[in-house]
């Protein structure tokens, strides 16, 4: 079993797609989910995102995984050659996998870990301790570090 680390954002039926993604994923491995925030898109101006980090224990392959999270991508209406600074209804990222370190895709750790209040925090409330693969640091250093914008707002979440 791998300890993985899913980045979800979904700013297009939030709501209803980010209980998709707790549904979906919770039938790859044992699922746990930080706190809900919904923030600004970045990069483009549209719709505000609902954005989480979900702690996934799968028995998955990465590879298998990173084929899975697209699967669920895609059901859920993601278009196939959806761009970076658009709408989505579910993006699905990997941030962690075990302690892997990867210069080709998927990139791990994903630099969004460092550069993203809307990644980093979700990760200090299920993992502060963890040391990033290849950097050293742990998560709860890299918050330490980080200033956070403010941009952050807790949405109240039921995933029943």
């Amino acid at each position: 079993m791998t300890l993985s680390y899913i980045g979800v954002g979904s700013n297009l039926e939030p709501e209803k797609h980010v209980k998709a993604a707790f549904e979906e994923l919770n039938l790859l491995g044992e699922l746990r989910a930080s706190k809900v925030y919904q923030c600004q898109p970045v990069g483009f101006d549209s719709h505000v995102f609902y954005n989480l980090v979900f702690e996934l224990e799968t028995s998955l392959s990465l590879p298998e995984l990173q084929i899975k999270l697209k699967d669920i991508e895609l059901k859920w209406g993601r278009e196939i050659e959806a761009q970076k600074f658009q709408d989505r209804t579910l993006d699905l990222d990997i941030l962690l996998y075990g302690n892997v370190f990867s210069t080709v895709k998927p990139i791990l750790p994903r630099a969004d870990i460092f550069h993203y209040e809307f990644v980093l925090q979700p990760l200090y409330e299920l993992c502060p301790d963890l040391s990033i693969p290849n950097d050293g640091r742990t998560i709860r250093q890299l918050w330490d570090s980080f200033t956070p914008k403010g941009s952050l707002q807790e949405v109240p979440f039921d995933f029943g």
